[in-house]
């Protein structure tokens, strides 16, 4: 099995096993289960049935993990998109009043504008214009976003009206947020530990024995159940689950029959979609394949047109299956992080997430604060990157900084890498090293400066 593995993969060529790919592929899948409770709680706001979209994003995170793998060969991982979810849910079918099969059609119609985009070499070549420096900066600020997001799963940073966010008070609650912020500070130096000690699978082995201690905190009522709140068992339990739900949203992204709709504001919801997902994809891959060593001496990532093709592919399927834009999640560091170097850890994932349809309450049982460790050791794994950017050029290293910071203040990926752009730009212009930005660099800044002018 071995040989046919490499001979498909390439294994001993990326210098892994087939158990390295399968710990990666595992590792990456239990850091992003939680789409597949989240998703459905965005979307079904829009009026869609939260079976159904449980189904969809179980099979377009599947299609678009296999894509990537057969097409490009890379550890990535694809799930709808958060973000872009909300934006669907809240704002398309929310406040602008569409019907959510009116939004499907927009995510269809943007996958089909980036499979053009991908195969005309548009995505590959911003990918490539981006200075070397600068994608530095966009994998230090992904890091950055990455441990953000997992210290807000785990409840160990709160909002706070005075100071916007701000450490969790242990005491208050703790037989839910204290107890489960205290969990996972213990599952990061789990994982800490185990990383230092060389030991393989360190970060799933951290997940596993959070979970665990959850369990045996709510055994021992350390840690108390209350949906209400949010905190739901961490017992897995078997409960029926209606497969066929997916008929209800199924190819409803065509069924647009009686439906009006403003072709202006189309083009605005579409472009909406387009643009975010676009640089958020950009920004993941920078990221993670920097992280990985995948980059060469250039800056370029190789076979970056399967990757993105894999990528659109993902998000009309998804559209076609019932859910929100399908994207790289930046989630897939946690497995690049274990060893994934190749698109076997991205089959693992994409198996994990058909066979999660079965298993569903259970995956779904797993709960933030035992991803949270996870996601908070990868951030320091990504941030070490910082160390490349050259802090003596400043004309490099400002808009690198920018864009770093930005990424987890603005909640957002595809806006770090925006100020990041328009700052390249604009720092290089002043500094006098017009000859440093290329044609498509002041093209970028341009459209990024406009989306903010007029989306």
């Amino acid at each position: 099995m071995e040989v046919e593995m490499d001979k498909l993969f390439k294994l001993k060529e990326n210098n892994t096993s087939v158990r390295t790919e399968v710990v990666a592929g595992i590792t990456t899948f239990m850091t992003m289960a939680y789409i597949l409770a989240v998703n459905p709680s965005i979307l079904s706001a829009s009026g869609m049935d939260s079976n159904a979209i449980l189904m969809a994003t179980a099979i377009a995170s599947a299609i678009g993990c296999f894509a990537m793998a057969f097409l490009a060969n890379y550890p990535f991982a694809l799930a709808p998109g958060l973000g872009l979810n909300a934006y669907f849910a809240y704002t398309v079918c929310g406040s602008m009043g569409y019907s959510w099969k009116v939004a499907l059609f927009a995510v269809f119609v943007e996958g089909l504008v980036f499979i053009v985009l991908s195969l005309t070499n548009v995505r590959e070549a911003i990918f490539n214009a981006i200075p070397t420096t600068l994608k530095k900066g966009v994998s230090v600020g992904i890091g950055l976003f990455v441990a953000f997001i997992g210290l807000q799963g785990a409840n160990l940073v709160v909002a706070s009206e005075s100071t916007k966010v701000t450490v969790v008070n242990f005491r208050t609650n703790f037989n839910t947020v204290g107890i489960g912020a205290l969990l996972a500070v213990i599952g990061t130096f789990i994982i800490a530990i185990l990383y230092v000690k060389h030991v393989k699978g360190s970060i799933l082995i951290g997940i596993v024995a959070t979970w665990v201690l959850g369990i045996i905190c709510q055994l021992t009522g350390l840690y108390k159940v209350d949906a209400a709140a949010g905190f739901y068992s961490l017992i897995p339990s078997w409960r029926s689950f209606d497969i066929t739900a997916i008929s209800l949203t199924f190819g409803q992204c065509f069924n647009l029959k009686g439906l009006n709709i403003n072709i202006l504001d189309f083009i605005v919801i579409m472009c909406s979609f387009l643009f975010v997902d676009m640089f958020d994809t950009l920004g993941t891959l920078i990221g993670v394949a920097n992280k990985a060593k995948m980059l060469d001496e250039n800056g370029r990532l190789p076979r970056i047109k399967q990757a993105l093709l894999a990528d659109a592919i993902a998000t009309s399927a998804g559209a076609i299956l019932g859910t929100s834009t399908t994207t790289t999640f930046v989630e897939s560091s946690s497995g690049v992080a274990e060893g994934g170097r190749t698109g076997l850890s991205s089959v693992v994932t994409g198996f994990l997430f058909l066979i999660a349809i079965i298993f569903a309450p259970v995956f779904t049982t797993i709960p933030g604060f035992a991803t949270a460790p996870a996601l908070i050791f990868v951030g320091f794994l990504m941030v070490s990157a910082v160390v490349e950017i050259d802090f003596n050029d400043l004309t490099e290293s400002i808009p690198a900084y920018l864009c770093l910071i930005c990424m987890p203040l603005m909640y957002s990926i595809s806006e770090g890498i925006a100020v990041g752009v328009i700052s390249y730009v604009i720092v290089n212009l002043v500094a006098g090293k017009a000859k440093k930005i290329t044609p498509l660099m002041y093209v970028l800044a341009l459209l990024f400066i406009l989306k903010y002018i007029f989306l």
